[in-house]
């Protein structure tokens, strides 16, 4: 794997780079598990999430709001494990690709109700919100439902990058079969913690969290001070996007 990975440090450029392909890698998986792991004394279907919002709305913030960055921080994860597939198998990279981020951009469109629900329990209430819930649910609502056109790539993506991760000697074959684990995590709109998930998650972090670290090894690193500018770069533009965004 280590040789495979000094092909793709050698190039000049390549997106999204060496630091934010591996620290994503690292942090996404963890992000999500933890995520998981703070609601899992709820039962993982919708209901049981309303009634949690309502009974620990701070945990259920902060359960949920750390999963929905750890989705974010899959995209560039999948383009750095794409671009290592795509040196030796480039189809399995371009097709595991396309269908991975689909699939995130369908768990983004679902974290979006989520919000939306939880503040409907804290501004509307339970009773409302769940109704609402149940009214408007994917499988219940009669309309067309455009992202279910790429639902399916939630799933069939893991496969296809994992797959395509052991064929070009990215991942070896436990890896990657931890990796296409991820494609049995659940799909859809406040969605809990199960075992399922629990297990996709871990797969997931058994796959990306080493390939994260050997990225961020392979290659020279910065002194101390340059570090310490990065950090606080990232806090103060952070900062900036935060307080923008809160009031946009």
């Amino acid at each position: 794997m280590n040789e495979h990975i000094k092909e793709q440090s050698n190039d000049k450029f390549w997106f999204p780079g060496r630091w934010m392909g591996g620290f994503s890698l690292i942090f996404g998986p963890l992000l999500i598990l933890i995520g998981e792991l703070l609601r899992i004394e709820y039962y993982f279907y919708y209901p049981s999430q309303l009634v949690a919002f309502k009974e620990q709305p701070t945990l259920m913030a902060i359960s949920y709001g750390l999963f929905t960055a750890g989705v974010i921080l899959l995209v560039p994860s999948i383009l750095a494990l794409v671009r290592l597939i795509g040196i030796k198998k480039p189809s399995w990279a371009l097709w595991g690709g396309i269908l991975g981020i689909f699939g995130l951009l369908c768990r983004m469109y679902h974290a979006g109700v989520d919000n939306l629900a939880y503040w409907l329990v804290h501004f509307q209430g339970l009773e409302l919100a769940t109704e609402v819930i149940r009214a408007s649910y994917p499988y219940n609502y009669q309309g067309f439902y455009v992202v279910a056109t790429i639902l399916f790539s939630g799933m069939v993506g893991w496969f296809v990058l994992a797959i395509g991760a052991y064929l070009s000697g990215t991942l070896s074959l436990p890896y990657s079969i931890a990796l296409g684990i991820m494609g049995i995590h659940s799909l859809g709109v406040l969605k809990g913690t199960s075992w399922d998930t629990l297990v996709a998650v871990l797969g997931l972090c058994v796959a990306f969290v080493p390939l994260g670290f050997k990225i961020i090894r392979d290659g020279s690193m910065p002194n101390l001070k340059t570090i310490l500018k990065w950090i606080i770069l990232l806090f103060v533009l952070g900062t900036v996007f935060f307080f923008v965004g809160q009031n946009a």
